[in-house]
């Protein structure tokens, strides 16, 4: 019997062994879609829907006033609201770039080199997916104080490019590339930047997908960094000027920027993660499989 290779976790054509899935599925997808749907509809109703009593789910007059109301504010020092959005994608873009960088580097040399401690090392970043942020807040701060990078863009980059979750996933797929490939290359001449730029990383797409998904979600709605590391407002992203919104503003009449700004803040995770949800399903069902 022919052992069959490269299939997918997630089956493009439908067959009708899976009628009995879709029946349970369907409905349980149709409830779990019910919050972002009503986050949508929230962001497009006017002042005297959003206060009606009992709330309505749907909106009757959907309109765009909240985004331009959301658009025309300003933070408490005056700036435009652009100024935060374009602080966000510089910090989100930066570290995203450099999380599946690093993770896919130091993924190559763990799984593929042999050196002293590799375990170890290895066992360490295990470890630290066990710790939430909070319990690293204090070292954290004293080392962005000490390299001296407070109020600066890098005090949101730098805290947030280590991803341990992202490098265990890379490693496990980069354990699945078969040594013999790489043996191969070697006796061809590839030195370890050719085989990592063009055997490794072709290879485990999916896992840098998922690392960069990860990544994006956790800096785009970050506001610790914000916080504890910054205080100049001009340097402050989207995230945190939403935090802030609903203390600074009237909680009546800042109900539909409010909304406003939750769609925007949610529609990028959303977007990135609809379209490339296959990727990470795969990485996450290959991740543990050598």
């Amino acid at each position: 019997m022919k052992k069959q290779v490269g299939t997918k976790f997630n089956p493009k054509h439908f067959t009708s062994d899976q009628i009995k899935f879709y029946v349970f599925l369907i409905p349980l997808a149709i409830f779990m879609a019910l919050p972002i749907v009503y986050l949508f509809v929230t962001a497009l109703k006017p002042l005297d829907e959003l206060l009606e009593f009992p709330p309505k789910f749907f909106v009757k007059n959907p309109t765009f006033q909240n985004f331009k109301d959301l658009l025309q504010r300003s933070g408490s020092t005056g700036l435009p609201i652009y100024r935060y959005l374009i602080n966000s994608i510089i910090v989100t873009l930066a570290v995203t770039f450099l999380s599946v960088l690093f993770a896919s580097m130091a993924g190559y040399i763990l799984s593929k080199k042999k050196f002293k401690f590799k375990k170890v090392l290895f066992e360490i970043n295990t470890i630290s997916m066990m710790f939430v942020s909070c319990a690293v807040t204090i070292p954290r701060f004293l080392i962005i104080t000490k390299i001296g990078i407070v109020n600066t863009l890098f005090a949101h980059i730098l805290p947030l490019v280590a991803i341990p979750v992202g490098l265990f996933l890379v490693k496990q797929f980069i354990d699945q590339v078969p040594d013999d490939l790489i043996e191969a290359a070697k006796l061809d001449g590839a030195g370890d930047f050719y085989i990592y730029t063009k055997i490794i990383l072709p290879l485990i797409k999916p896992a840098l997908i998922t690392v960069a998904i990860l990544s994006f979600q956790t800096v785009w709605n970050n506001v610790e960094t914000a916080n504890l590391y910054v205080n100049k407002e001009e340097l402050q992203t989207f995230a945190y000027y939403l935090s802030n919104l609903s203390n600074s503003s009237n909680s009546i009449a800042g109900a539909g920027v409010s909304a406003a700004a939750a769609l925007i803040m949610f529609l990028p995770n959303f977007i990135i993660f609809l379209v490339l949800q296959s990727k990470v399903m795969d990485a996450m069902a290959h991740s543990g499989m050598k």
